[in-house]
C-alpha cells in the first residue's frame, strides 16, 4: 500500500525534530527544547521573546498548573514568555532530571494558550518522535509544515496489514509460527507469535508490550522478561495461543524517555510519578493496536492473560470478546517490588 502525502509529511516532522529544525502545526511554529541549539534557537526567534509549551503533567510538577489541567497530562500549558527564558532554562523546565540540581529562575506564569489544538498536537509529536514534549513557540523558519489532523491519523490501528509470516521453532514451540505486522501510516511493526495447534476454543492471548531492557538485558527493574517466557510457557501449556509483541517501549514514550523515567526512579519517584515529570500519561500505549491484530488473524474470541483490566476493556471497546481474564503474576524481587506495587495500588493492576 502506497504511502500518504500526510504520513510522508509527519516522517518528515519527525526527521525535522530529530534534527533540531523547526516545523509547523496548523501554522504555529515550533522548535522541540531538547534538539534545539544556540543557533537555531537565534534564528527561531529573531529577536522575539520566547513562550514555551509543556505538558499539563509537567507543569503541575513545577506548579504552573492548576488542578483542572493536571487532570489531563497530556494537555499543552504555555509558559509566558520572559527575558530569562533562555535554551538551558527551557531546558531544566522541560527535563526533571535537572529539578534537584539547578534551581530553576523565575517566576514562571501559565499564559493563555491561543493554540491549544496545534501545541497539544504537537507533544504528542513529540512522544511518538521520542523526544521530550516541550517546545519554543512564536518564532519562524520553519522546515516543514504539517496539520494537527495528520498527527490525530498517525500509526492508526486500521492502518494495519499483514506483511510477512513464516515457521519460527522456539524453545516454546518448535512448531510456532510468527506473523508479522505493517502499518502504512507509521514506523512500528509488531509480531504476533502463534503457538500450538488451533482447537476451536479460544486462544490464550498475552499482549507484551516491547521492553529492551527486560526483554533482552534481563533487567530487574521490571518483571517484563519473566512475564514474556512465562506467558509464552502457560500458552503452550495450553495447547493454543498467541503471543502479541508490540512495539511500544516504555509504556508507548520510548527506550530513551524510559530511561529517563529509570533515573527519576532512582531519584525515589515511582513510575506514576517519574512518567508525569517527564511530561507523559501515566500510560501511552494504544491496544487498539493489538485488537486491530487479533482482527486480521481472525480471532475476535480470546482469553487474555493479563493483571491490567485496561487491556481487558481497551480490546472489547475495540470488538474484541474476552471471555475469560487469566491472571499473570510472577513474585518480585528486590529491585522490581516497588514497581509492582505501584502497578497494583495506582494503576488497577489485579494480581
Amino acid at each position: 500500500m502506497a504511502d500518504r502525502p500526510a504520513d510522508r509529511s509527519i516522517a518528515r516532522a519527525i526527521d525535522a525534530l530529530h534534527r533540531g529544525w523547526p516545523i509547523a502545526i496548523d501554522n504555529v511554529e515550533l522548535l522541540a527544547v531538547e534538539t534545539a541549539d544556540e543557533e537555531r534557537l537565534a534564528m527561531f526567534l529573531d529577536g522575539a521573546a520566547p513562550g514555551v509549551v509543556i505538558s499539563a503533567g509537567r507543569a503541575a510538577t513545577l506548579n504552573l498548573a492548576n488542578q483542572r489541567e493536571a487532570a489531563d497530562p497530556e494537555a499543552p500549558v504555555r509558559i509566558a514568555a520572559a527575558p530569562w527564558l533562555d535554551l538551558a532554562t527551557a531546558t531544566a523546565l522541560a527535563d526533571p532530571q535537572f529539578d534537584l540540581a539547578t534551581p530553576l529562575k523565575g517566576p514562571f506564569r501559565a499564559d493563555d494558550n491561543p493554540d491549544p489544538r496545534a501545541t497539544a498536537a504537537a507533544l504528542r509529536l513529540a512522544r511518538i518522535a521520542g523526544l521530550l514534549p516541550a517546545f519554543f513557540v512564536g518564532g519562524k523558519g520553519a522546515e516543514c509544515a504539517i496539520t494537527a489532523a495528520a498527527i490525530d491519523r498517525y500509526d492508526t490501528p486500521e492502518a494495519l496489514r499483514i506483511a510477512s509470516r513464516a515457521r519460527l521453532p522456539t524453545l516454546a514451540d518448535e512448531g510456532a509460527e510468527i506473523v508479522a505486522f505493517r502499518s502504512s501510516a507509521g514506523p512500528h511493526e509488531h509480531v504476533a507469535l502463534l503457538l500450538g495447534t488451533p482447537n476451536g476454543e479460544p486462544p490464550l492471548v498475552r499482549l507484551h508490550s516491547e521492553c529492551l531492557t527486560g526483554d533482552v538485558l534481563g533487567s530487574l527493574k521490571c518483571d517484563c522478561g519473566p512475564q514474556l517466557q512465562a506467558a509464552l510457557a502457560a500458552i503452550k501449556a495450553q495447547g493454543w495461543g498467541i503471543l502479541l509483541y508490540l512495539r511500544q517501549e516504555g509504556r508507548g514514550i520510548g527506550l530513551i524517555n524510559k530511561l529517563r523515567a529509570y533515573a527519576l526512579q532512582d531519584q525515589g519517584f515511582d513510575t506514576v510519578d517519574a512518567n508525569t515529570r517527564l511530561g507523559f500519561a501515566i500510560d501511552a500505549r494504544d491496544f487498539g493496536v493489538a485488537a486491530r491484530m487479533l482482527h486480521l488473524l481472525k480471532q475476535d474470541r480470546i482469553r487474555l492473560l493479563t493483571n491490567n483490566p485496561a487491556k481487558v476493556a481497551s480490546l472489547e471497546a475495540a470488538g474484541i470478546v474476552v471471555v475469560e481474564r487469566v491472571p499473570h503474576h510472577l513474585p518480585p524481587n528486590p529491585h522490581n517490588a516497588r514497581y509492582l506495587a505501584t502497578k497494583r495500588d495506582r494503576t488497577g493492576h489485579q494480581f
